[in-house]
């Protein structure tokens, strides 16, 4: 199995560099790794003690955080080194203020695991939430450096808990901890003799709140809602923004719409710009406008990546997108202020979105009409509307507390 797996690396990594000939994505990937190892050996100053935290994307990151900066509060002898699986994560977060090396993560060989390992020399690791490279766990278990795995979630489905998966097994042995979201987790790795686990929750809960305690005015998004009804979407890809666009074109209600798209490529905001009836004004020419041009907009489209979070503080209603394709985004984001959540159908593995349909602080759709009706009866009725963010809010808060939870566990 281990030479199949290492097989499986190098075949991947094969394919991705010939994806990168055609595909953007594809090629930061590749390009972001070469010589990767002899520029982490050039960066590293010494002597330092280092923490490495690795993220997969740009939402893992997001649940990461509040560790990082517990860290930076509590810790600042330690320097951090935060690697990205992926693009999305790496190319947004590359300059994050708090850590002190960001990188890619090398694959997952054997001669990659071990020289970058003994480069960095971390006094513990913490994975987040998805990421199992058996190379790399297997050689920080070589070495007895702590690992953690932090806002773990588990399925009954995955290949750890079918009859197959006893190789892959192996790899959940090698963590000295794992904290987990929920019981049921808990309860599936128990079923398969893992018991090293702890119940903390969710970090992104601590991230969120933080997020809105330090949210500062974003001017123009002031100055665009001007007291109107607001729906904001957010993280939206094609099949949500058809929905969504079909609606502000057909409503006549006096809504105001911000849209903050996955895809913030040019040609993309053009036509999604080209598709809508009414007046519509892009974030990044907005800062040239009086407050009057501004207002005199029905439609804003957020063209930047970054301050979404913060932005759905402007929306009375929000959706978030994914939920036509692989998975909805976070819907924690825009709870946190108080506002009600609707996504699409594909939510199932996402388990805050499951507790919010449960609350009835959040609602999954299914076509254009329930959109609709959704959007319609939260303008008619505001009193329902800010009950149901309430509800969203009172869920936020009671799931706060995991990375507190995490470093009373954590033997510095």
């Amino acid at each position: 199995m281990i030479f199949l797996y290492n097989f499986f690396i190098r075949s991947y990594i094969f394919l991705i560099r010939i994806a990168s000939f055609f595909n953007k994505k594809a090629e930061l990937w590749i390009n972001g790794r070469k010589n990767i190892l002899q520029n982490i050996e050039n960066q590293l100053k010494s002597p330092e003690k280092r923490i490495w935290i690795h993220c997969a994307s740009l939402g893992e990151f997001e649940q990461g955080r509040p560790i990082i900066e517990t860290l930076k509060r509590n810790f600042p002898q330690y320097k951090i080194f935060l690697t990205f699986f992926s693009p999305s994560g790496f190319e947004v977060r590359k300059n994050y203020s708090l850590a002190d090396y960001i990188f890619y993560l090398p694959a997952d060989t054997p001669k990659n695991a071990k020289r970058f390992i003994d480069l960095i020399a971390p006094k513990m690791a913490f994975f987040v939430k998805y990421e199992f490279w058996y190379n790399y766990l297997n050689y920080l278990k070589i070495k007895e450096i702590q690992t953690y795995l932090i806002s773990g979630i588990f399925r009954e489905n995955q290949i750890f808990f079918r009859f197959y998966g006893k190789w892959y097994r192996k790899l959940l042995t090698m963590f000295s901890h794992l904290f987990v979201q929920n019981e049921v987790s808990k309860r599936l790795l128990a079923s398969i003799s893992i018991e090293n686990v702890t119940i903390s929750g969710d970090t992104r809960f601590d991230r969120v709140l933080e997020v809105a305690k330090q949210s500062k005015e974003l001017t123009v998004l002031n100055n665009f809602k001007n007291n109107s009804f607001v729906f904001i979407a957010g993280s939206t890809w094609k099949p949500d923004e058809s929905l969504i666009i079909r609606y502000i074109n057909e409503t006549l209600l006096p809504i105001k719409f911000i849209i903050a798209p996955h895809e913030i490529l040019e040609s993309h905001i053009e036509n999604l710009i080209s598709q809508i009836q009414k007046k519509t004004l892009r974030y990044s020419q907005a800062s040239n406008l009086s407050e009057a041009e501004v207002v005199d907009n029905q439609v804003l489209i957020i063209d930047n990546v970054g301050m979404l979070s913060s932005a759905y503080s402007y929306g009375n209603v929000a959706y978030v997108g994914g939920g036509f394709g692989v998975g909805i985004h976070n819907v924690l984001e825009p709870a946190v202020w108080k506002i009600p959540v609707i996504f699409g159908k594909k939510y199932q593995k996402f388990n805050e979105a499951v507790e919010l349909i449960k609350r009835a602080a959040a609602f999954s759709i299914l076509n254009y009409e329930m959109l609709r009706n959704l959007i319609d009866k939260f303008f008619e009725n505001q009193h329902f509307c800010v009950e149901t963010g309430e509800k969203a809010f009172l869920y936020i808060v009671e799931n706060q507390g995991a990375t507190e939870k995490i470093f009373s566990q954590v033997n510095f």
